[in-house]
């Protein structure tokens, strides 16, 4: 498959776990991945780093650049940028997957946890999308993925942990208003969120651990759902909010069980989905 061949993508948080997925299942297809992340040395409770991850990349086919990025500082996004442009000569898809969590009512919400999501999830969505757009309005089919839900106004959502859910909410407006927004310039701009619970650090560390995880799909499900939206054209497909599953179906895809870590029957629907 080279569907992706000489493309260049950049995707944010992609040294392990959803980020990674999707970057290795873009490398089969002849893309050009630019892994970023804060982890360049070994972390004690997280898997890889994003030299682990180039390395992930290279093996399944693409080329890899790992430059290290702390999406709070906009002078690194700018020279994460610069440095995709001097090795790659574009950018055609920007995948906003980098994301901050904390499911803390009100009075547990340091305030430096508040500061992390809000820096991270909106306003880096925001930065990597602005600082990205003068090479996207130049790219093959350009696309913008961020990876957050659909807007749900329900007050469940937002009773339990308001400080984490207007964080994540903050990435799914930029959807909402760069898909208005880039509509002429032919830039996609999707979500695309999970039906259930992805086997990822963070599910392990803050969702209950290993017997959590056997209630999750693996990071593949949102790989290959995030594969067939990019290869969409982007004219024509703006401004949606998808889910995994939905994706998956829509390609002809019914038989989801090869993604489960453990029955299908005990799946743990995931967030701001009623």
């Amino acid at each position: 498959m080279t569907e992706f061949k000489g493309k260049t993508v950049v995707i944010t948080g992609s040294s392990r776990g959803i980020g990674l997925a999707i970057g290795e299942r873009l490398a089969q297809a002849g893309a050009n991945i630019v892994i970023t992340g804060k982890t360049v040395e070994a972390h004690p409770k997280l898997p890889g780093t994003i030299h682990t991850a180039a390395e992930a990349i290279e093996a399944a086919g693409g080329s890899a650049l790992a430059i290290a990025l702390d999406l709070r500082n906009a002078e690194d996004i700018e020279r994460m940028v610069e440095a995709t442009i001097t090795t790659f000569g574009g950018i055609d898809i920007l995948v906003n997957n980098a994301s901050a969590i904390s499911l803390t009512p009100t009075a547990k919400t340091d305030v430096k946890r508040y500061d992390l999501m809000h820096q991270v999830n909106a306003r880096g969505t925001f930065l990597a999308s602005k600082f990205c757009l003068p090479h996207l309005e130049k790219g093959k089919n350009p696309h913008i993925l961020n990876i957050s839900p659909p807007l749900n106004m329900n007050p469940r959502w937002f009773g339990p942990h308001v400080a984490y859910t207007m964080a994540k909410y903050g990435m799914s407006m930029c959807t909402l208003g760069m898909a208005a927004e880039f509509k002429e310039s032919k830039i996609a701009v999707n979500s695309l969120w999970p039906e259930t619970g992805i086997a990822t650090s963070a599910v392990r560390n803050l969702l209950g651990g290993d017997q959590a995880m056997k209630h999750c799909r693996k990071p593949d499900i949102m790989a290959d759902a995030a594969y067939f939206i990019l290869k969409r054209e982007g004219a024509e497909n703006t401004g949606n909010f998808y889910i995994d599953s939905e994706v998956l179906k829509e390609e002809g895809i019914d038989d989801l069980s090869k993604y489960s870590e453990g029955p299908q029957s005990e799946l743990m629907r995931d967030f701001f989905l009623d």
